[in-house]
Formats: C-alpha cells, sequence, structure tokens
C-alpha cells in the first residue's frame, strides 16, 4: 500500500493521543477537514518518515475509546467511528479513525472554527466562503433528494432494462453489482428511495415531464460565432427529452464545428490534428455536466470561436478546488452522479479528468486550459491553435518508442511546447507546491534519456535531449532559448551538434536571428580553433564538430 497521504486519508503518530491537548487540538481539525469535505479515514499509529506502524508498538484498548471519546468533545457536527487495535504486517499495532461527510451541516471545532480538506492540507475556512460552503452542504445531498413525485411503477421499464443491461456489460463495475436484479441495482446507484425516484433517478430515467418538474435539470445550448464575434449558428437542448448519456451523445453528434481540425504537410502525407481532440471535449462537457450546481438556475453553454472552445456550467468550483489546484484536487460536487458516469464508462476514473486534458493537449502541442470561477459560475476556456508543429514528429516520436507514463508525456509536451523550463517554471505549470513531487513527473525522462537537465542559479532546467531531435529526423530549428544568448559560439555548436554536416545557409536558416555574414564569421574562427571541421569547397562547403567535440 502506498502510505502518501491523500484527500481522504490521513496518517498520524501514536503520539497524537499520548502528547496531551496539542495532539488532540491536530486531530480535531483534521477530523472537522475531512467532515466538512467528504470524509475520510485517519491512520493512528504511523511513523511520519517510513509511513508505517513503528516496531514493537502496542495500542491498549481503552486508549483508542478514550481518543474517541475526547476527539468526539472537541468536534461539533462530525461523526466517528474507530477500529478495533489492528496489527501491521511488521506486527506492530495501530487503528483508524473514520470521519464520515457532514452532509447537511457546517463541522466546527469546539473553539468555533472551520476547517476544510483541500488536495492533502487541512486549510482554514475564510469568512467569505462560509455561506458557499453552507449552499454547498445543501447541494450536496441534491442527488439523493426524494421529492415523492415519480413512483418507481411511474417509469418506463424499458429504461431500467437498458440502464441495467449497460450496468453489467461494463468492466468497471464488480460482478456481485452485475448479479443484481434490475431493481436492486438502480437501488445500488441511488436511483429510488423507497417506492419513489430520486432527482438522480428521474434524471437518467425519467421522461421529459417528469424531468422538467425538477427545479433545474440539464440545460444546454451551443452556440457558434464568426470572427467578428457574430452567431452564425445555435443549438439548444431546454426539452429534457435525453437523460445525461443520451445528451452528451447528440452534443458530440451535433457539434460539427468542434471537429475541424489543422492540417500540414507530414513527409509524403498531410498530418491532421483536431483543432479539440474528441476525448478532450468528452471530458469538458462531463465536467461541466457533473459539476454543475442543480441548485443554480442556467444553461450550461458550449460557445466555439474561430480560435477556442468556452464551456460554462453554473456553479463555481467545488469547494476546496481552484485553478491553481484542478489537476491535484480531488473534491466532487455529485459523487453518485459522477459514480454513474464512470461506471458507464463515459468518462475517465473518477479525478482523473484533467490529468487526461493535460495529457491530450502535451500530445498535440496545445496550450493547457484556462478556468475562470466565481461563485455562480465555471467557464474553461480551451484554446485550438497548436503551439509548436516543429514539435510534434518529436512527441510522436518519443510516445510510439518509449513507454512512459502518463505523468511523463504531460511534462514532456510541457517541456517540448517552451524548449527549456526551470524546474520552478514546471512545478507552477503542474501546479505543484512541493518540489520533491515533480520528482514523478521528470525522473522517468531523465532515466530514460528523453530530456536533460543542467544545473544554474535558479536552480535546474529542463530540455529535451539533442539526441532524440536527430533520432526523430526533425528539422527543428535551434532556439535562442535552448543556450546562452550572448554566446554565438555556443549556439552554432548546439547546432551543428543536432544537424551534423550543415551548409552555413542551412545554419542561417535554423537561427534566423543572426545574419548569415555573423555566422560565416564565427564558423571560420570555430574552424581555425580546432572546435569544428569541414568538408567541400564554396557553396558545397558543410560544417560538422571536430571529432573531439
Amino acid at each position: 500500500m502506498n502510505m502518501s497521504e491523500r484527500q481522504t486519508e490521513e496518517y498520524k503518530s501514536v503520539l497524537k493521543i499520548r502528547s496531551g491537548d496539542k495532539g488532540f487540538k491536530d486531530l480535531s481539525t483534521t477530523c472537522v477537514s475531512l467532515a466538512n469535505a467528504q470524509g475520510g479515514k485517519i491512520f493512528i499509529g504511523y511513523d511520519d518518515k517510513t509511513k508505517q506502524p513503528p516496531e514493537n508498538q502496542i495500542i491498549q484498548s481503552n486508549e483508542i475509546n478514550d481518543a474517541v471519546t475526547k476527539l468526539r468533545s472537541l468536534c461539533f457536527n462530525v461523526a466517528l467511528s474507530s477500529s478495533e487495535t489492528l496489527t501491521h504486517e511488521n506486527g506492530s499495532q495501530y487503528f483508524t479513525i473514520a470521519v464520515f461527510p457532514s452532509m447537511k451541516s457546517i463541522a466546527t471545532t469546539s473553539d468555533g472554527k472551520i476547517y476544510l480538506r483541500i488536495a492533502d492540507k487541512c486549510e482554514p475556512v475564510r469568512s467569505e466562503d462560509i455561506h458557499r460552503l453552507a449552499n454547498e452542504k445543501q447541494g450536496y445531498q441534491w442527488e439523493l433528494v426524494c421529492p415523492k413525485t415519480v413512483k418507481i411503477t411511474d417509469i418506463d421499464s424499458n429504461s431500467i432494462a437498458d440502464f441495467a443491461d449497460k450496468i453489467r456489460k461494463s468492466d468497471r463495475v464488480k460482478d456481485h453489482i452485475k448479479q443484481m436484479t434490475d431493481e436492486e441495482i438502480i437501488e445500488n446507484y441511488n436511483f429510488v428511495d423507497g417506492d419513489f425516484l430520486t432527482y438522480l433517478g428521474i434524471l437518467w430515467l425519467g421522461n421529459a415531464k417528469q424531468r422538467s418538474r425538477i427545479s433545474y435539470p440539464i440545460t444546454v445550448q451551443y452556440i457558434v460565432y464568426d470572427n467578428l464575434d457574430k452567431k452564425i449558428r445555435k443549438e439548444d437542448w431546454h426539452d429534457n427529452l435525453l437523460n445525461p448519456e443520451q445528451l452528451l451523445l447528440d452534443i458530440e453528434k451535433k457539434a460539427i464545428e468542434l471537429t475541424y481540425f489543422h492540417e500540414f504537410p507530414d513527409g509524403l502525407f498531410r498530418k491532421q490534428i483536431r483543432h479539440y481532440h474528441p476525448k478532450l471535449i468528452r471530458e469538458l462537457l462531463l465536467n461541466a455536466f457533473a459539476h454543475k450546481s442543480f441548485t443554480i438556475s442556467g444553461d450550461i453553454m458550449i460557445e466555439v470561436y474561430p480560435d477556442r472552445l468556452e464551456i460554462s456550467n453554473p456553479g463555481g468550483l467545488p469547494m476546496g478546488v481552484t485553478k491553481d489546484n484542478i489537476l491535484h484536487a480531488r473534491q466532487r460536487r455529485n459523487p453518485h452522479f459522477i459514480r454513474v458516469m464512470h461506471d458507464l464508462k463515459l468518462m475517465e476514473g473518477e479525478g482523473s479528468g484533467y490529468d487526461l486534458i493535460y495529457e491530450l493537449n502535451a500530445r498535440d502541442s496545445k496550450e493547457i486550459p484556462q478556468i475562470i470561477s466565481d461563485y455562480n459560475s465555471t467557464t474553461v476556456i480551451q484554446t485550438s491553435k497548436i503551439i509548436n508543429e516543429e514539435t510534434l514528429p518529436i512527441l510522436d516520436y518519443v510516445t510510439q518508442n518509449y513507454d512512459i507514463s502518463q505523468k511523463n508525456l504531460i511534462a514532456f509536451g510541457l517541456i517540448a511546447q517552451h524548449k527549456k523550463l526551470l524546474s520552478t517554471e514546471l512545478d507552477k505549470l503542474l501546479q505543484l507546491d512541493d518540489n520533491k513531487r515533480l520528482r514523478s513527473y521528470v525522473d522517468g525522462l531523465l532515466n530514460l534519456g528523453i530530456i536533460i537537465t543542467r544545473g544554474i542559479k535558479k536552480g535546474n532546467e529542463f530540455l529535451i535531449n539533442p539526441k532524440i531531435i536527430v533520432n526523430s529526423k526533425t528539422n527543428i530549428k535551434t532556439s535562442l532559448k535552448t543556450v546562452e544568448p550572448h554566446r554565438l559560439v555556443a549556439l552554432i555548436e548546439e547546432d551543428l551538434r543536432l544537424h551534423p554536416k550543415s551548409k552555413s545557409v542551412d545554419i542561417q536558416k535554423r537561427i534566423e536571428d543572426v545574419p548569415i555574414k555573423e555566422i560565416r564569421k564565427y564558423l571560420y574562427k570555430m574552424e581555425d580553433e580546432g572546435i569544428i571541421s569541414s568538408e567541400g569547397l564554396k557553396k558545397a562547403k558543410v560544417y560538422l564538430l571536430a571529432k573531439k567535440n
């Protein structure tokens, strides 16, 4: 088991319950944070460094009971339960405390402070966020609200059978669920409460009239603009005829502008890259569906401009999620809705949507999306432009010839786009607040020799390994960014390392900022100093690095 702290898990030393009030105060903060998010589990008895219980550790039953009793007195609106004494594989003892989400109320410490779990940290809630947190608590229950307006007998049996059949065919669903009856399956997915459908059940199984009774069902507008921002086409889905799956597929079918592509030479053929990868479109749409606030009126807006796609949904980002941590945060506004979409294989694994979006943009040399969020809405802006076409063959070469992880691919795509990145710059792009976490993104690339690193005053900088550029057979331009700008000698040397046996005019084309006369002047000088050598005469003369270099 990986014992790193996750959003729903926390590992604490047994000293927390043996060191008096200070330790319990820290534990109460953790309990409140988890309760105000999605709940979680605290493992008591783990060493911070080894992430396992210390050898020969013994925990008495009365210590567990006393600890839970003390925590309950220090937390308000927090439901706790503890395990018995557990034994680790190393023979030492520990125990766990389960913290349940506070569905309808805000959890606080006994002195009135409010905390929230953000990523793997416990952060105090600001005063301006308290009202929003209160609304989130109401919204969290929306899926399970049973308005008692639609009975299960009012639902077309074919709708139930169709949903159950899709669940049984999914390889993401456990066998014991597949063996349930149709009625048991819809109950398992919280579509029913007794004889009546919940809001979630009405959304998936109901007809248009039944869905229209929901206060704010999913409604969508799709608008296309020209270069002057004038509307040239519009589609809308306001009739509630479709369930979320059918709605998604219908949008993808009718949004033909999202299927346009870039085309450019690729040897003897033409290479096509979609303005927006189909998987990226689906992830953005599903995120808008899944994180829509069903307690706020408004349509999901899909606005297509010549150079960008903007998708907006009612409701701000879930509490604890910001534009600066969305790649790693795992808050869920409508967790049961998300579970259905995941099990029907409509979306990636829970919380991995933005990982996939970053990966797809890295593959196609696209910018990462821009996110704008306030209390009432969230907008994601994705541009269609390819940042650097000449890096595409390198990206293709690496993905076809190396077995690298998703994190590696994201990091490599960013480095390829920028030609060179400081570790601090890469940290910021990857939304990492701890430089140690960067290793999971770059170590694999360094070990395989795909990128190289060099130390400078501000830290490390990462570059594409020149051998990768040569092996990918690309005529990528040497950039002034890859060497010290004032050292033209070093720039030419770098160019010849990438493109041996080049003419002076070819070098100048790749170092277009420098005049041809200046290039030739330094070529002659470098040859005299033995840094490079040449072959041929006059117009056929080519240069290459001397053997010692």
